[in-house]
């Protein structure tokens, strides 16, 4: 607890500086976590800046903090990448510059990639990571000038998928919490988000990943999230293209279909073009979506 209470300490003291900072998910072990000697990080720089991660075995938070958060709102950001990598600038930093740049603090995780070589159970491998960053921001809202009422994710692709997971088995036990805060999370924000893993709509890669070459009709009911959405789920924005061949729009209105079954607020928007992967959108038809998002999170106060 001391390491993780003096990194904290510097880390909060440097943000306040505007610069982008860095800080270790977890305090000390990473639960059921396992060693393996030829599993080191690998990393691809654009510019200098860190453009996409795999092998990802120690995981980290990088805050964005807005110089005007008057609302005091937080987003959490899991980038997409097929649980294979993570794509920390298109679907990362660009986005919490964003929003930062909107009044908006944001928090981008480089989560663990589900491997049998570091987990005992790869399955919850990134839930878990998902579930600490949730609590330990919350834990430091004050200290951070942040709402611990006004904490969201977001996430894009099978980032989408660990956002969707984390909205639905927030309350699971994964790990042993020596956090009291909830991992609930208070609004949820999905970009062409991965939902199920059942054959027909699922992207295959990010099933193959999580839950292994043939996993069990249980545990594929178990996370794919139109199944698993209950009146407790967060509210939800959602944002799809028609013309995305990598993950089925299917996922998001089966989704959409789900949450409005169990009365929760949700926004959906479904882009004839886009494709899959568009971030932002800065240069595509779609690109009034990140305007529509902010209008919503106003609704959402």
């Amino acid at each position: 607890m001391q390491r993780i209470l003096i990194v904290l300490s510097m880390f909060f003291t440097l943000a306040n500086s505007a610069q982008d900072m860095e800080i270790a998910l977890w305090d000390l072990e990473i639960p059921d976590s396992k060693k393996h000697s030829d599993y080191q990080e690998e990393q691809k720089f654009d510019d200098g800046k860190l453009s996409r991660a795999s092998k990802v075995s120690e995981p980290k938070i990088y805050a964005f903090f807005a110089k005007e958060n008057t609302s005091k709102t937080a987003v959490i950001i899991f980038p997409g990448g097929g649980y294979s990598h993570l794509s920390m600038s298109k679907e990362g930093f660009k986005v919490a510059e964003w929003l930062a740049s909107e009044g908006i603090s944001a928090f981008v995780v480089k989560y663990r990639l589900p491997d049998d070589r570091i987990m005992k159970d790869k399955s919850v491998g990134p839930l878990q990571d998902a579930q600490r960053a949730v609590r330990l921001i919350r834990h430091n809202a004050e200290k951070w000038n942040l709402d611990s009422d006004k904490i969201g994710i977001m996430g894009f692709s099978a980032g989408g998928h660990l956002a969707a997971t984390l909205s639905t088995h927030y309350d699971k036990k994964v790990y042993l919490n020596k956090i009291e805060e909830s991992a609930r999370p208070d609004f949820s924000i999905l970009a062409y988000p991965v939902i199920s893993l059942t054959s027909a709509i699922t992207h295959e890669g990010s099933r193959r990943r999580l839950l292994g070459e043939n996993p069990s009709d249980n545990l594929v009911t178990q996370f794919s999230n139109e199944f698993q959405v209950s009146e407790n789920a967060p509210p939800t924005f959602l944002v799809h293209a028609l013309d995305d061949h990598a993950v089925p729009v299917e996922n998001t209105l089966n989704y959409f279909n789900a949450l409005k079954e169990n009365n929760i607020p949700t926004e959906l928007h479904i882009y004839n073009d886009g494709g899959h992967g568009f971030g932002l959108a800065e240069h595509l038809p779609n690109n009034l979506w990140p305007k529509l998002l902010l209008e919503w999170l106003k609704t959402q106060n």
